[in-house]
């Protein structure tokens, strides 16, 4: 009766020992995001920890790369878990062979092609003109396909004017003069080029996708959605409490923001309130964006509907 009575005892202990550890207790979350207020929630996210508190215990390693190219090969190599990026990029990777899938929408942001007065049309571009944007691929890229299949039909016209620069590099090279004449971009460098003497729009993005579209989604590997559902569930749940506070709290939230992306409160303000910045978990422009590529040949096969794209918790329109 006593041994039983011990193991029961230390039943009892383990039992309790247990349900004390926190849910994500020795685990860690990888999460990678580029450059410009497309990201804000993802910095909300990070500075008000709602991760933290919707999934106790867990590391997080935050990083900031240069391109989708560069989180795509650190999912490859298995460092990180999600990435944050733009459709056509996730679409590419996708027919190549990478195991990931849409999580969740990000953000709808103002974006497009600004060009020194030089360039008054896309008819302007000469050989020697150069076109920054973040890489071949990318969102920035598919768009002037877009605009150029629509006015010239010839997606490829301008593939050969590409650059590849981050958005705080392709902003400083536009602006110092020389070979860069043009750059793809979006807030807040958009604006911060338009605002100086000698440089406009060539057109918008809404104008070359012909509408409203996710600029950004967040991306998980298979590996960490199969792996930790609950920790992919505070994942999706934290990117909404992150969307709702600047959404609610724009006030709030742009004070935050401030000292993240060296601006003033007042700007980041009118940036995260802007006409045409949406940021929402809602996915847009999936299948267009796929049917466009197979077209025009930037993709092979493409996706046969967004379900095929995204995961189970994700709302999509197209």
């Amino acid at each position: 009766m006593k041994k039983l009575m011990l193991v029961i005892l230390m039943v009892m202990v383990l039992f309790s020992t247990a349900c004390t550890q926190t849910a994500g207790e020795g685990q860690t979350i990888r999460i990678a995001e580029q450059y410009g207020i497309a990201y804000a929630p993802v910095q909300i996210m990070k500075e008000k920890g709602f991760l933290e508190e919707n999934y106790p215990g867990i590391e997080i390693s935050w990083e900031q790369l240069s391109n989708t190219a560069a989180i795509r090969e650190a999912m490859v190599a298995d460092r990180l878990d999600v990435g944050f990026m733009a459709i056509p990029p996730f679409l590419i990777g996708s027919e190549n062979g990478m195991e990931w899938k849409i999580a969740t929408g990000l953000s709808s942001v103002p974006t497009g092609l600004v060009a020194t007065d030089a360039i008054q049309s896309l008819s302007d571009f000469s050989e020697s003109d150069r076109i920054a944007l973040p890489q071949p691929g990318s969102v920035q890229h598919i768009l002037l396909a877009m605009a150029c299949d629509r006015e010239f039909s010839d997606p490829t016209k301008l593939d050969n004017n590409l650059v590849t620069l981050s958005h705080p590099d392709g902003m400083s090279a536009l602006l110092a003069g020389g070979e860069i004449t043009a750059h793809f971009t979006s807030t807040p460098y958009l604006q911060k080029e338009l605002a100086e003497t000698g440089f406009h729009e060539i057109i918008s993005g809404q104008e070359a996708f012909g509408g409203q579209f996710s600029f950004i989604v967040g991306v998980t590997t298979n590996k960490f959605h199969d792996e930790n559902p609950e920790l992919y569930d505070a994942f999706v749940k934290s990117v909404q409490e992150a969307i709702d506070f600047i959404n609610q709290n724009p006030q709030e939230a742009a004070a935050i923001l401030a000292d993240v992306y060296d601006l003033s409160e007042e700007e980041l303000l009118t940036y995260i309130t802007a006409e045409d910045t949406d940021y929402s978990q809602t996915v847009k422009g999936i299948q267009t964006f796929s049917d466009f590529m197979v077209k025009t040949g930037y993709l092979e096969t493409g996706i046969s509907n967004p379900e095929a794209a995204t995961w189970e918790n994700v709302v999509y329109e197209d």
